[in-house]
C-alpha cells in the first residue's frame, strides 16, 4: 500500500515562519541523590553541586557545549532560605545563581534568586518567556535544588558539612515574598502546610456530602494512582506502588499527621533532588544549532493568587484563582482540556489535587492520569522546586509524542499562589504574548468573602477543622467557624483526649459550640 506524504510538515514549513523572538524550552535535566539515605553522608553534593548536576544535564540535553551562551541564570529559592524554617541554617550561599554560574563556567549578565513557593518554577518559566519575547534576554538557565535529606541527617548526627560560599555580591530577588500567614493564623498553628491542607480536605468532604469513611477510601484511591506512577519513575524518592487501603488506613508506619491525612498522603520534603530547564528565543536556538526536535513551546500560561490569607478565603473547598488562570491559559493556547495528553497537577496533599482538578474540569479518575512524576508524597516534594521536575518530565513526554499537549500546575503556600503552563512541541502562532496577570488579580482580590473576627465571643458552628498529631503523639485541634452573624473565626479546641478522639470519629462540620477569645489564641468548645 502506498503511503501518502502530508502536503507540509510543521517541523519545516511552520517553524520557518515562527517569530524569531518566540520563547522555547530546549533542554531539561533532573537528578536524584541518594547518598545520605545510603549512609554515605560525606559523599553528598552540596546544594550548588546539586544545581550544577541538573544544569549540566539540561545543557547537554539541549546540546549546548559552552555555558557562556547563557545571559541569565535564575535559581529557585532553597527551602533553607525560605522564611521561618526553624532549625535549618539559612543563606549559607550568599548568591546561589552566581555560585552556580561559576561552577559551570557561565558568565551571565543577569542573576536572579526567587521568592519561596511551590508555584515558583512555572511562574519562572512564564516570566522568562515574556522577557524573551520582549527581547530582554536570549538564553536562560532555570534551576533549583533541595538538599534536605543530607542537611537534616547531618543536623541529627551533629555533622558539620562545611557548606557555604560568600561570593561577595547579592543576586536580584524576584517573586512574591509575602509571608503565607498572618500572626493570628500562625498563633493557632496554621503556619505548617501539614496543618492547613487537612482543613481544606474536611471542607471538600462536606462539599461532596461524603461520610468520613467513604471519603478516606476515596483519598486512598486518588493517591494510589500517583504512587503507581512514582514506582515507574527512576528519579522517584519512594518508587513504591501502594494500594488505596494501604494509603488510607492508619497504622504503625502510617500515622495520622493532620486528620484525615495519613503520613502517606503528605508531601515528603526530606529529599535530595534537583532539576533545571534551558529556555531561549527561537533565533538563539537556531544560532546555536539546537535541533527542532528538542524544542518545546509554551502555548498558554497564567499566574494569580487567591485571597492571600486563608482566613479570608471565599470558602475552603475551591480556588477562584486556579479557575481564572486555567481559563486564561486555555484561551491563550486555543485548546481545551480534552486536547491535553499529559497532566501534572500540584500534589502536595490530596486537597490540592482535588481543588485543581475541580477548577480545571478534570475528573479525579481521568484515564490520562493526574501526574507525570508520581507526585510530592511519592516522587518527592523537592521544596520550592518540585514543579521544575514536572516541567522536565512533561518535556520528555511531549518530545516522545510530537504535537501533543501537556498541562502543568503549580501551587505556593496554602492553595495561595498559582501558576499554570500548557506545553507542546507544535509551534505557537504569531508573536508570543501573554495578558498582564495584574488585571486578572484585581478581580480576584475584590471577591466577596466572610468578615473575619479576630477576638470572637459567643455561639458558633464549625466551618472546617482538623486534629494535628506530631511525631511524639501530642495533639491539638484547629477550627474555622462561623458566628451567628456570619463572621468567620479561628480557634483551637481543648486538648483533652476525649474531645480530640471525638473530632476524628464523628462528623464535626456544622456542629455547634461556643468560642471564647484568649490572649494569644481563641478556644472553641464543641456543643
Amino acid at each position: 500500500m502506498q503511503t501518502l506524504e502530508p502536503a507540509f510538515s510543521w517541523k519545516s514549513d511552520v517553524t520557518d515562519r515562527i517569530d524569531p523572538r518566540t520563547p522555547v524550552l530546549v533542554g531539561g535535566g533532573q537528578f536524584t541523590q541518594r547518598t545520605a539515605r545510603e549512609g554515605r553522608l560525606h559523599e553528598s553534593l552540596d546544594p550548588i553541586g546539586m544545581l550544577e548536576e541538573a544544569a549540566r544535564r539540561a545543557l547537554a540535553d539541549a546540546g549546548i557545549g559552552d555555558p557562556r551562551a547563557l545571559d541569565t541564570v535564575s535559581v529557585v529559592r532553597f527551602t533553607a532560605d525560605s522564611s521561618e524554617t526553624g532549625r535549618l541554617p539559612p543563606r549559607m550561599y550568599r548568591n546561589p545563581p552566581r555560585s552556580l554560574s561559576n561552577r559551570i563556567g557561565a558568565s551571565p549578565r543577569r542573576l536572579f534568586y526567587t521568592a519561596a513557593g511551590g508555584n515558583t518554577p512555572q511562574w519562572l518559566v512564564n516570566r522568562t518567556a515574556e522577557e524573551i519575547a520582549k527581547g530582554e534576554c536570549e538564553a536562560v538557565l532555570l534551576a533549583g535544588a533541595e538538599d534536605l535529606s543530607t542537611m537534616l541527617r547531618a543536623i541529627k548526627q551533629d555533622v558539620d558539612l562545611k557548606w557555604g560560599e560568600d561570593t561577595g555580591d547579592d543576586p536580584v530577588d524576584i517573586g512574591e515574598a509575602r509571608r503565607g500567614v498572618n500572626d493570628i493564623e500562625k498563633a493557632h498553628g496554621l503556619y505548617f502546610p501539614t496543618n492547613i491542607y487537612p482543613m481544606f480536605e474536611n471542607a471538600i468532604r462536606g462539599a461532596h456530602g461524603r461520610s468520613i469513611a467513604d471519603h478516606q477510601i476515596a483519598l486512598g484511591r486518588l493517591f494510589s494512582r500517583f504512587s503507581k506512577v512514582a514506582a515507574g519513575n527512576p528519579y522517584s524518592w519512594f518508587p513504591v506502588a501502594r494500594s488505596a487501603e494501604e494509603i488510607a488506613t492508619p497504622g504503625d508506619n502510617n500515622r495520622i499527621v493532620g486528620f484525615p491525612y495519613t503520613k502517606y498522603m503528605n508531601a515528603v520534603i526530606e529529599v535530595d533532588m534537583s532539576a533545571s530547564v534551558v529556555m531561549m528565543s527561537v533565533a538563539k536556538a537556531r544560532a546555536l544549532g539546537i535541533p527542532e526536535a528538542k524544542w518545546v513551546f509554551l502555548h498558554g500560561c497564567g499566574d494569580a493568587h487567591d485571597l492571600w490569607h486563608v482566613s479570608d478565603r471565599v470558602n475552603f473547598h475551591s480556588s477562584p484563582a486556579i479557575r481564572a488562570i486555567g481559563a486564561k491559559a486555555f484561551a491563550m493556547a486555543g485548546i481545551g482540556i480534552a486536547d491535553v495528553s499529559f497532566i501534572d497537577l500540584y500534589s502536595c496533599f490530596p486537597s490540592a489535587v482535588e481543588i485543581g482538578a475541580q477548577e480545571l474540569g478534570i475528573a479525579e479518575d481521568d484515564p490520562r492520569g493526574l501526574t507525570v512524576t508520581g507526585g510530592l508524597p511519592y516522587f518527592g516534594g523537592a521544596g520550592n522546586n518540585y514543579v521544575m521536575h514536572s516541567i522536565v518530565t512533561t518535556m520528555e513526554r511531549l518530545r516522545a509524542k510530537p504535537g501533543t499537549y501537556g498541562l502543568v500546575t503549580a501551587n505556593g503556600w496554602y492553595v495561595t499562589k498559582h501558576s499554570i503552563g500548557l506545553y507542546s512541541t507544535a509551534p505557537t502562532e504569531g508573536p508570543w504574548a501573554r495578558e498582564d496577570p495584574a488585571a486578572n488579580q484585581r478581580e480576584l482580590d475584590a471577591m466577596v468573602h466572610p468578615e473575619f473576627a479576630e477576638r470572637p465571643e459567643g455561639d458558633g458552628t464549625v466551618e472546617t477543622y482538623t486534629v494535628v498529631t506530631d511525631r511524639k503523639g501530642r495533639r491539638f485541634g484547629i477550627v474555622f467557624g462561623r458566628l451567628a452573624d456570619g463572621r468567620r473565626f479561628l480557634a483551637n479546641t481543648p486538648d483533652d483526649d476525649a474531645t480530640l478522639d471525638w473530632m476524628t470519629r464523628e462528623e464535626m462540620l456544622g456542629r455547634p459550640g461556643r468560642v471564647t477569645a484568649g490572649d494569644m489564641t481563641n478556644v472553641f468548645r464543641l456543643g
